[in-house]
């Protein structure tokens, strides 16, 4: 590595490093004065007023209402504006992002007008929202938000890239903590590039920066889970990671990513993945760089990276550590952390807020800690609670870190925002909901315990505090009902996903051991031909879609007795192969393989592949017909819709043929693809449904989402025929092109057709609102349409 730039990159952390001390030096002062003790009881006796409520008789009566628990999302927010609470807690929780992630000052005219139109625009989307049955991390909510900006196409590569983060995350790290860090930094550039662009833009300018602050946002988050989170894991042995710290931190210092090089460790293949991404998105931040902030953003994010690695490397064992040792990184990686976010969107210099965001760096972290100290203390790692934990009673001279968080908090009520009433406000509401938030989680005794410990210096002080955390009310924040909900969504939807793909092998399983048919003794030798005909095709490696669907929804959502629709899923199953006998036949397309084996037609002839698609077609309806443990008007009108649904899915592949070489339109290729895709996605759920003689109305919403989520799975097969792996699809690929097919790729290019999918599941994810069923097992079938690679 050349040397001098070695040189300045230590040079820069030396000056920041300076800064900091500085700062710590007046801190400790102050700590050591208790210069914010009188302060601060003087801010809560005026502050305490809006949060100490004597109860009215009106109040007495909401309050019976009952409070929900914050958990309940939606009957929180409904809560919240029927006692009139919401607008004070949007108006505090926006004020707060203002303060925090956007270095605002609150006394500005400007930055309120503003947080008074977030705050609007918010409050006017919560109650609107809250009596749908609307997820508000759900994919396609994200991508109807993307929609109205214009930028649908960044959000759909942004979600492919956080799928694939995700499914990258080793054991040994907290894989939903890692992906909200993630999520949190993309939406703080969000922020800060809306702050930037200002009023005065034009739409097409405006969506032009939000695309790029997605970008921007994606690539510089993704150093926490890869960076910041993998090196504190354990996940790398300590060779792997002096290796990986030595590569980022050639990075930072040279402005270039080095090659991977040798990797013996274990975790080469997760390495070798990490590295690609990361240096994907070193490139992309430093193609984006005006000249003249690039080099601020390579001093932050050296001091960021240093200060962190300085923190890292500490022993809790060590009882030497002085203050000054324990304090100035945190000071570094705090501030550093936030300052980078504009210099990674290239943001005009404004010394005014590296000066607010410097200092105010060091109270979040404090927090933070606070908040983390015994999953800290656990994992060894030290920070100024755990190992004032340790050493207090052997080491007088150690600041006591609770103390210093509130020294903090006065010195910037009072000397950075000059005892601003709303930041003054603002802040001790935070303070206070930190202190009641982390009582609840690890109970009053051991509260009481931390804060002998912590506060007992301070009596007065003390009983001030936590009179407020007994009795103060309205101090809770939007920010952190959304990290809550953030969290449990992640933590939800991976259990549900493993559980969604638990069923589908079990079930799939299952339905694999009743397929085959058997010959009869008496079958003659010119039988045994179709028999082994139909066993070979149904023999391949299928998906079972179609009668794992009917199933879920029949036994798991009706109640139908499993043994009872056996024939049902046979026929199913039987139905869907016979049309992909069909289809692959040389007067259709002419496919050589299928399902990772070569077509029916190559192992026997055409003659055999034709009747044997016929005998499966009669098959199907035969076992139709010995639904024996259901009404016979249910088990006829069955039949005739599975006969009416044959019906269209020829009449669809007859369009498909008819097609070839000619160019369809939009409203023409969507019919065309329900026809020979959605009717038996539609039949998969509708038969179940008539079985259980489930109303009108609900047959209706399901023929809805079947309509779309067919076109949706057309329309993945048709990008999967384009960009998708032999070896995975068990097909060759190109085939549209080769037999000239009209397919949405040729129509839509591969831009539009992956909006157009995009669409057509957001279509099908709102009408599951109208299913009055348990919708979990749908949701991620249509996840898995749009997200398989076969």
């Amino acid at each position: 590595m050349n040397e001098e730039l070695r040189r300045k990159a230590d040079e820069s952390y030396r000056l920041a490093e300076q800064k900091a001390a500085r700062y710590f030096q007046s801190l400790d002062e102050q700590v050591r004065q208790m210069t914010y003790v009188s302060t601060l009881i003087k801010d809560i006796q005026s502050w305490k007023h809006n949060h100490i409520h004597h109860h009215s008789l009106i109040s007495f009566f909401s309050r019976k209402k009952g409070k929900p628990d914050s958990r309940e999302y939606h009957n929180y927010i409904k809560w919240l504006d029927y006692t009139g609470k919401l607008d004070p807690y949007l108006d505090r929780s926006i004020s707060y992002i203002f303060l925090r992630d956007l270095g605002k000052t609150l006394d500005s005219p400007d930055t309120m007008t503003r947080v008074r139109r977030v705050v609007d625009n918010l409050k006017s989307h919560l109650t609107t929202d809250r009596g749908e049955k609307t997820e508000m991390f759900s994919m396609a909510r994200l991508y109807r938000m993307a929609q109205k900006e214009g930028i649908e196409s960044t959000m759909i590569w942004l979600l492919n890239k956080l799928k694939t983060v995700s499914s990258n995350i080793p054991k040994g790290m907290d894989a939903e903590q890692a992906q909200r860090k993630l999520i949190k930094i993309i939406a703080g550039v969000m922020m800060h590039e809306i702050e930037e662009m200002g009023d005065e833009i034009s739409p097409e300018e405006r969506t032009r920066k939000l695309d790029k602050a997605l970008r921007l946002g994606y690539s510089y988050g993704l150093t926490y889970p890869f960076i910041d989170d993998l090196l504190d894991s354990g996940v790398l042995s300590d060779k792997e990671q002096k290796q990986y710290s030595d590569l980022i931190r050639t990075t930072l210092i040279t402005g270039s990513v080095p090659k991977l090089g040798e990797w013996t460790g274990k975790n080469k293949g997760l390495i070798r993945y990490i590295h690609s991404e990361l240096k994907e998105a070193f490139e992309y931040i430093k193609a984006h760089q005006r000249q003249a902030t690039i080099n601020s953003f390579f001093e932050q994010s050296y001091v960021f990276f240093h200060s962190q690695e300085v923190d890292r490397l500490k022993d809790l064992s060590n009882a030497n550590y002085t203050n000054e040792e324990l304090y100035i990184p945190i000071i570094l990686k705090s501030s550093s952390s936030r300052l980078i976010v504009r210099s990674v969107l290239s943001a005009s210099e404004d010394e005014e807020f590296d000066n607010r965001t410097f200092f105010y760096g060091i109270y979040n972290q404090l927090a933070d800690d606070f908040a983390d100290m015994f999953d800290d203390m656990k994992d060894g790692a030290v920070t100024p609670y755990t190992y004032y934990l340790k050493y207090h009673d052997k080491r007088s001279d150690l600041i006591n870190p609770f103390e210093l968080y509130w020294t903090v908090i006065s010195h910037l009520i009072h000397n950075v925002y000059h005892s601003d009433t709303k930041t003054r406000e603002v802040m001790l509401d935070r303070a206070i909901n930190s202190l009641k938030r982390f009582k609840v989680r690890i109970g009053t005794k051991k509260y009481n315990e931390v804060m002998e410990l912590f506060a007992s210096g301070n009596p007065k002080f003390n009983r001030t505090i936590q009179k407020m955390v007994r009795k103060a009310d309205d101090v809770d924040f939007f920010d952190k009902l959304i990290r809550d909900q953030m969290i449990t969504h992640l933590k939800n939807e991976k259990k549900e996903r493993e559980e969604f793909l638990d069923t589908i092998d079990t079930v799939r399983s299952e339905i694999n051991n009743l397929l085959h048919i058997p010959k009869n003794d008496e079958d003659s030798y010119m039988q045994d031909p179709i028999i082994d005909a139909a066993n070979y095709s149904l023999e391949g490696d299928g998906k079972r879609l179609r009668p794992i669907v009917t199933w879920v929804m029949g036994v798991n959502e009706y109640g139908l007795n499993s043994s009872a629709i056996v024939p049902l899923l046979r026929s199913l199953e039987y139905m869907h192969t016979a049309s992909l006998i069909f289809d692959d036949l040389p007067s259709q397309d002419n496919a050589s393989i299928r399902r990772g084996r070569p077509t029916l037609h190559q192992v026997h002839n055409m003659a055999i592949a034709e009747l044997t698609g016929l005998f499966l077609t009669q098959k199907a309806i035969r076992e139709q017909a010995s639904l024996d443990q259901f009404d016979s008007k249910t088990v006829l009108a069955l039949i005739q819709y599975s006969a009416q649904t044959i019906e269209d899915m020829c009449k669809g592949q007859a369009m498909d043929l008819d097609s070839k070489g000619k160019r369809l339109t939009l409203e023409q290729l969507n019919r065309m693809s329900f026809y020979k895709t959605g009717m038996a996605f539609e039949a998969s759920l509708i038969m179940p449904a008539m079985l259980a003689q489930a109303n009108q109305l609900e047959i209706e919403a399901l023929k809805k989402f079947a309509y779309h989520a067919g076109i949706a799975f057309q329309i993945k097969d048709d990008l999967l025929d384009v960009e998708g792996d032999l070896v995975k699809l068990g097909k060759p690929i190109g085939q549209d092109a080769e037999n000239n097919n009209s397919t949405f790729v040729s129509i839509l290019g591969v831009v539009g057709a992956r909006k157009e999918m995009w669409e057509h599941y957001c279509l099908a994810m709102e009408v599951l609102k109208e299913v009055p069923h348990n919708t979990t097992f749908l949701k991620h079938l249509l996840n898995y349409i749009v997200n398989r690679d076969r």
